[in-house]
């Protein structure tokens, strides 16, 4: 997003991407108004030197007041965002109305957030990615760590680019665990930390597997990108995995530096991959 006098909405999930690119916004001077939703926003991130204001789900003609009356032009999803039961969701009436019209799209987390993004755009916001707001924070393609992997290590790499692009295709996860040429897991409505600490308990004996994680192939690039933590390379060494792959150019690491840190301590690899020139 190259003009930075346009107001930047951000609507805030969990994790510590939101805090990053609040900063980012902030120290450049990028005009910028926050949409934390309850819940799912960490409380610890704002406070009155952010100009933000909460929402539960579920409250979209409320978010769209607040982004109009703050004359918002371009907006972010970023966070983690937990689908709420449907007794946490009391939907206004431009939620019912937005869950009326897009019917079994619902069932998959894709169909919901292009729906969600065509609502947006509906009201003369664009949606942007946060790559497009700080380009520098995309995965860069290639070895992260002290740590490369191994003969073994590599296909089992391809083996879980080739299934997990395949169940990318079907809106079903982002994540593969693959031990020894054997899937021990795919990621479902869980997420990628509860399918590493599941993993764990279906481990083979000898060389740890890997943890794979790719953008969708029909992902738009501006929604839910493929994102590891601290907290990724944690789960991963207590569940004895040696590495983690994930989609360079096509994903976020956070606190990067952080990241491959504990990777190099642990002796583990993280390698950013083009999934393309791996299984050709």
């Amino acid at each position: 997003m190259s003009d930075n006098k346009r107001k930047l909405g951000i609507i805030a999930g969990g994790g510590s991407i939101p805090k990053m690119l609040i900063d980012y916004v902030k120290a450049n001077q990028i005009p910028y108004f926050v949409l934390a939703i309850e819940g799912n926003a960490d409380r610890a991130h704002f406070d009155e030197t952010v100009n933000h204001k909460w929402i539960r789900i579920g409250q979209a003609g409320t978010g769209f007041k607040f982004l109009k009356d703050e004359h918002v032009l371009d907006v972010v999803m970023i966070g983690t965002i937990h689908r709420p039961t449907l007794q946490e969701l009391v939907p206004d009436l431009r939620t019912a109305a937005f869950f009326a019209k897009i019917g079994l799209k619902a069932l998959g987390d894709d169909g919901i957030l292009r729906a969600l993004v065509k609502e947006i755009e509906s009201e003369n916001i664009k949606v942007v990615g946060v790559h497009e707001v700080m380009p520098e924070i995309l995965t860069k393609e290639g070895l992260l760590t002290k740590t490369k992997p191994d003969k073994q290590a590599l296909a089992d790499i391809k083996r879980g680019i080739e299934v997990d692009l395949t169940l990318g295709a079907l809106d079903v996860g982002q994540s593969v665990v693959v031990q020894q040429g054997l899937v021990l897991g795919v990621e479902g409505i869980e997420g990628t930390d509860m399918l590493i600490k599941r993993c764990k308990d279906y481990a083979r004996k000898g060389v740890g597997g890997v943890l794979v994680k790719l953008r969708k192939p029909n992902q738009d690039m501006r929604i839910d990108l493929p994102t590891i933590g601290v907290k990724t390379i944690e789960n991963a060494h207590k569940s004895g995995l040696r590495g983690v792959v994930i989609h360079a150019g096509n994903a976020l690491i956070v606190n990067e530096r952080e990241v491959i840190k504990l990777a190099n301590k642990y002796k583990m690899f993280v390698i950013g991959v083009n999934p393309a020139e791996m299984i050709k």
